[in-house]
């Protein structure tokens, strides 16, 4: 570990991993929580428990707003266990002299992104700082979800199954980037913002073999397929052609050097399912957005690592992100 943390040290990616293992999994460690999942489950394998904090800068963006992003945020890492959204928890560190107006906005988008997964706030905290404190406003949820569907988990991954993606990649990142640069998009480019039980619910009531969910917010699809490779101890052999990216994405990838397997997302899932399902997966899910596709296989060949198959018979490795490429992402 660096003697001081750095950005890159919130980037979901490499050096993320490492202050994750080398001083909060070194000082909390139990058996639940090395499990490494989006979410802990508890009480008998009754209950989902997930946790997360939003600074995400701007604090209003195409597609969404940093309230709909903590309610997503943390209902998606519950739906990522099998788990149906239940009771919400809500705390807000709020800078001095912040517009009222822009609060109740806030609120409202939370309001509206509770509906559809069907939670409640049951508690909170406020906390108002001096200027300069926070920049303007912080948020955390923490939530609890009811179990639907049991054993989903990022440690049961084998060469039975095959990797989708529910959507087209990069949406949210490539936003956040062209928000914060002042870059003019004639496009329709938006975050990809959403809640993702409706979808896990579909898969679920069609009865789809479901080996393991994670949702792609920092690091993006490759940090997912990264850690699911160790977790599982696989390897993930990625058709590039496969994968769903829009053309305003691959514009601003191209313009500024960023992968956008790497960039993150707020409403992109991977999934690990049985290889006599992954159709019947893929055209539930495209019912929700028709770029839902089969990107990968699962093998032995590489074991602990991701490859990235061209369409022209070439293949490099797929690494984990490192370095910082968008901090205050979510």
């Amino acid at each position: 570990m660096t003697k001081t943390i750095s950005l890159a040290c919130g980037n979901g990616g490499e050096e993320n991993n490492e202050l994750i293992s080398k001083v909060f999994y070194k000082a909390f460690k139990n058996d639940i929580l090395e499990k490494g999942e989006d979410a802990a489950i508890i009480h008998n394998g009754e209950l989902a428990f997930s946790t997360d904090s939003f600074t995400v800068s701007p604090l209003f963006f195409a597609g969404a707003d940093i309230g709909k992003l903590a309610v997503c945020g943390t209902c998606n890492d519950l739906a990522m266990m099998g788990a149906k959204p239940k009771y919400l928890t809500c705390s807000v560190i709020i800078e001095e002299g912040f517009v009222t107006a822009d609060l109740e906005r806030i609120v409202e988008s939370m309001k509206q992104e509770l509906e559809i997964n069907g939670a409640i706030v049951v508690s909170g905290d406020t906390k108002v700082v001096p200027r300069g404190s926070v920049d303007k406003i912080f948020i955390n949820t923490t939530g609890v979800g009811e179990v639907l569907k049991h054993g989903i988990s990022a440690n049961a991954i084998t060469n039975d199954d095959v990797i989708l993606v529910n959507r087209d990649i990069g949406c949210h990142g490539a936003t956040i980037f062209a928000a914060r640069e002042g870059i003019e998009m004639s496009s329709s480019l938006k975050s990809d913002c959403a809640s993702l039980f409706p979808q896990v619910k579909a898969l679920i009531d069609g009865g789809v073999e479901i080996t393991a969910l994670r949702d792609a917010t920092r690091g993006g699809v490759s940090a997912v397929l990264n850690e699911w490779s160790k977790q599982s101890n696989i390897c993930i052999e990625v058709e590039e052609e496969k994968i769903p990216v829009s053309d305003e994405v691959k514009g601003i990838c191209e313009m500024l050097g960023f992968e956008a397997t790497a960039l993150a997302n707020e409403g992109t899932f991977v999934l690990a399912i049985k290889k006599d399902d992954a159709e019947l997966a893929c055209g539930i899910l495209k019912e929700f957005n028709p770029h839902a596709e089969i990107v990968a296989s699962v093998t032995s060949r590489h074991v602990g690592k991701v490859i990235l198959k061209s369409s022209w018979g070439t293949s490099r490795f797929l690494e984990m992100p490192n370095g910082e490429l968008l901090p205050r992402i979510c």
